[in-house]
């Protein structure tokens, strides 16, 4: 896949996978999300938005650094989890990342232990990443890079409020919203919590 400065290693499992042309969105938003920038990013279903989410993470972490979460997505269900879980999984080959996923089903203790030993990444539903964070007293300051996929589903699911609660325990980070349409609410939430947020926008199925 052929990006602008993109981690070798990281080119190299995505080859290895089959992606070796990265699509308009990709191109379009690798740099802003590489240099830290906030974004709101639009795509359609089945556009690549999860791959786009993975493939950022993984350069901009680039390796395990300390043993706080660096970068925490919040997902729709278990399902996305498990999905986004295999992603790393294929697209970190060549990285020591380390990378856990929380879902409601799942067991809260282990999953505190888990946290507490140290990773890199962390997706979770955002009830069950909220009832962790505050009741374990994790340190979110840690946090680099704050993503939210399928704002729009969660937003009409109100989980709005839990976004903002966990944005507002992180001092300084990245925050990006990926959707498959912009919303007024997706606009309300990206005003209050970004900094000058970039917005891509794209109509047209790949």
């Amino acid at each position: 896949m052929q990006l602008k400065k993109i981690n070798p290693k990281l080119q190299q499992a995505l080859i290895e996978s089959g992606l070796t042309e990265a699509n308009d969105m990709q191109q379009e938003t690798f740099s802003t999300i590489k240099s830290g920038a906030d974004a709101v990013i639009q795509s359609p279903e089945g556009t690549g938005k999860t791959t786009t989410i993975v493939l950022n993470v993984i350069q901009r972490l680039e390796k395990t650094v300390g043993e706080s979460t660096r970068a925490l997505i919040i997902v729709e269900n278990k399902e996305k989890v498990l999905e986004m879980e295999d992603l790393f999984l294929k697209y970190g080959t060549y990285t020591d990342l380390s990378v856990f996923g929380v879902h409601d089903k799942g067991d809260t203790d282990y999953d505190k232990n888990v946290i507490s030993m140290g990773l890199d990444i962390l997706i979770g539903t955002p009830n069950k990443i909220n009832h962790l964070f505050s009741s374990a007293g994790f340190n979110m300051n840690t946090v680099k890079m704050f993503i939210v996929d399928d704002a729009d589903i969660l937003f009409k699911q109100r989980m709005d409020a839990v976004i903002l609660r966990l944005s507002a325990s992180i001092e300084k980070t990245q925050r990006l919203f990926f959707c498959s349409q912009i919303t007024e609410r997706i606009e309300a939430v990206a005003d209050k919590i970004m900094i000058e947020p970039l917005f891509f926008e794209r109509e047209d199925e790949e």
